[in-house]
């Protein structure tokens, strides 16, 4: 039962990525567009720990781990720079 409802959700949140994906390439602004990659990566999070509780192993959720830094610092790269102009100053 449990596999059933994994592979599901999996297929819901790739439904919600492929969402997430039309949304950045017709967002009518900027702003949209980055709210959209920041919620794709955590999508991609939430389908690589799915999929790691999947095959039952503990390599996918360090991944998530990896997505959920580069996400966070990617983000605040995007806004500074939709502020500024700039990211470093």
């Amino acid at each position: 039962m449990l596999q059933s409802v994994i592979q599901l959700t999996m297929l819901i949140v790739g439904l919600a990525l492929a969402l997430n994906l039309w949304r950045l390439c017709i967002g009518p602004t900027m702003t949209d567009r980055i709210l959209a990659l920041d919620t794709m990566y955590i999508n991609s999070i939430a389908m690589l720990i799915l999929f790691g509780m999947h095959e039952q192993s503990t390599l996918y959720f360090e991944g998530a781990l990896l997505i959920a830094v580069m996400g966070f610092v990617g983000t605040v790269a995007l806004s500074k720079y939709l502020l500024r102009g700039d990211i470093i100053e």
